[in-house]
């Protein structure tokens, strides 16, 4: 799976679960300042990874994700394992 399908299948997901405006979804939106993602936002984003990208979600690998960017390249990294 290369970046882009990662970065596509995410945004979608973002517009679509949290109806969140396509203009905001950009590589360095903060997920909890600019897009207004709360915890339990994050619950429902790991479900969406393990369906999607078929891996589990380790939360103490998701620490280092601040952005949106951060977000695709942790994806795409696990998935290109």
């Amino acid at each position: 799976m290369n970046r882009e399908e990662v970065v596509q299948i995410i945004n979608n997901f973002l517009v679509e679960e949290f109806e969140l405006n396509p203009e905001h979804i950009t590589p360095e939106a903060s997920l909890k300042d600019d897009l207004g993602l709360e915890s339990l936002d994050f619950v429902d984003i790991a479900v969406v990874i393990e369906k999607e990208f078929k891996f589990k979600v380790k939360g103490e690998e998701m620490v280092d994700v601040r952005n949106l960017d951060d977000l695709y390249n942790y994806i795409y990294k696990t998935v290109n394992k």
